[in-house]
């Protein structure tokens, strides 16, 4: 079959004009000399289904950072501020999947983010992810109501309540997406998970070194068995307003058998008694800080402080009580290498268990009470070398009810630091035994009698 041109042979054959002449016009040389539209060029190159073919030197004209390598973007984005790096993930796919890889830290609010794996491969270098916000079944993109709490908070709207939380079984699904897309993880924070979750972020995990669990019970501390090398852990059992859930003395010595390198353990809303703490001193020998928050332990629990040999810090926070029957003193026993002990939003009205308190950490250095209330009405400081005037007056400036005051062999507690202030306390109170040393004379001029040779004694009738 022969093709011909004639349009005499050919009805149907329309002349076309020659291209000679438009190639020479001035219309060809303004849409040489006009540059490609780059958004265009997007649409094309996004487009699955375009068959747009564009050559490699006009895509380097366009765009000059594709001479360089991802590893000197990467450097180059690391150079930047935080505030410029969420705008350069939107200049193009390469950027966005770049700066992924720069992010390290992130706090989950959609758990579909997690369960589709675009959380890992969107960021695969995480090494501290917060899953807390995103384990309750509340759409955070849209609520316009914030719930606080110390440990908790998240957006919710006016249909959400407690019950909104997510099963287990959607919890350990993406725990397994997320163990799975970032091994070198360090640092997790999670609600709602079960044994077999924690299992598999322990095993995933090697490098996972702190981790909080919230909505915690007994059964889950199972799991925290597989992360070998866990430091520092923070359980929440009990949380009022958002979940009950239990952590007893089984749960403790699970916890203390399985975890034996927890340099730092915390406590919130957990039951246990004498046994349970007992227990984590005589397991976790490199335990240091132990932070008590909110306890609902049983009568006694103190005297089992003294089996943690190398605790250097203790911390009671938000606690109604410290202990209703500590027991004999000679039976709580102390805690040789305790340094600090604070306490922080704490009822001490029970003189029985703060002063057993004491007595366990007589040993602390650092004495910090922080936003407490009770009606203390005598103090007595004897043998402390190293506390000062100052020290002193900034204790008692804020115990309104103060009524007695004795101190005694305090050397570095000094007549010549009493400020105007102290002076003025001191006028108020019924009972003053002021023996810091027996060097220092106590000024005359503050109108107190004298008692013994070096110290000073009065009492108001």
């Amino acid at each position: 079959m022969s093709f011909h041109s004639n349009s005499k042979t050919n009805p149907s054959f329309t002349p076309q004009p020659p291209l000679n002449p438009w190639l020479n016009s001035a219309a060809a040389a303004a849409a040489v000399a006009e540059p490609l539209n780059p958004m265009v060029l997007a649409m094309h190159l996004s487009d699955p289904k375009s068959k747009t073919l564009i050559p490699n030197s006009t895509l380097i004209l366009m765009d000059r950072t594709l001479l360089l390598s991802d590893e000197i973007l990467i450097r180059i984005f690391q150079k930047l501020p935080d505030s410029q790096r969420n705008s350069n993930s939107l200049v193009c796919k390469r950027w966005m999947n770049l700066q992924g890889r720069l992010v390290r830290t992130l706090r989950v609010l959609d758990w579909n983010f997690v369960l589709s794996g675009r959380l890992t491969h969107r960021f695969p270098n995480l090494n501290h992810v917060d899953l807390v916000p995103g384990s309750f079944a509340s759409p955070q993109e849209l609520a316009n109501i914030v719930v606080s709490h110390k440990q908790v908070s998240l957006r919710v709207d006016s249909t959400w309540s407690v019950e909104n939380l997510l099963p287990s079984e959607a919890v350990d699904a993406g725990l397994r997406s997320l163990s799975g897309g970032c091994p070198n993880l360090r640092k997790l924070e999670v609600a709602g998970a079960s044994e077999a979750g924690i299992s598999t972020v322990g095993s995933e995990c090697d490098t996972l070194q702190e981790l909080e669990l919230q909505r915690c019970d007994d059964a889950v501390l199972r799991g925290v068995a597989a992360c070998r090398n866990l430091q520092i852990l923070k359980l929440v059992g009990s949380l009022k307003g958002f979940y009950d859930s239990v952590v007893s003395d089984i749960g403790l010595t699970i916890l203390a058998q399985g975890c034996r390198r927890l340099v730092k353990l915390e406590l919130v809303g957990c039951e246990g008694s004498f046994d349970g703490i007992k227990a984590i001193g005589q397991c976790c020998m490199m335990l240091e800080e132990l932070v008590i928050v909110d306890h609902r332990m049983d009568d006694g629990w103190l005297a089992g402080l003294s089996f943690c040999e190398n605790l250097k810090t203790l911390r009671i926070q938000s606690c109604k009580v410290i202990d209703r029957s500590p027991g004999l003193e000679e039976h709580l026993g102390c805690c040789e290498a305790l340094e600090r002990l604070h306490l922080q939003q704490c009822q001490l009205r029970d003189r029985n268990g703060v002063g057993a308190l004491f007595s366990v950490c007589r040993n602390a250095r650092d004495i910090v009470l922080q936003d407490c209330w009770g009606r203390v009405k005598l103090f007595y400081v004897e043998g402390c070398s190293l506390l000062t005037t100052e020290g002193l007056e900034s204790v008692i400036e804020h115990w309104k009810e103060l009524e007695c005051l004795r101190v005694e062999s305090c050397k570095n507690i000094k007549d010549s630091d009493i400020s105007p202030e102290l002076a003025t306390l001191f006028s108020t109170l019924k009972e003053l035994k002021w023996r810091p040393d027996t060097k220092y004379l106590f000024p005359s001029d503050m109108g107190i009698g004298m008692g013994k040779k070096g110290g000073k004694f009065f009492k108001r009738t």
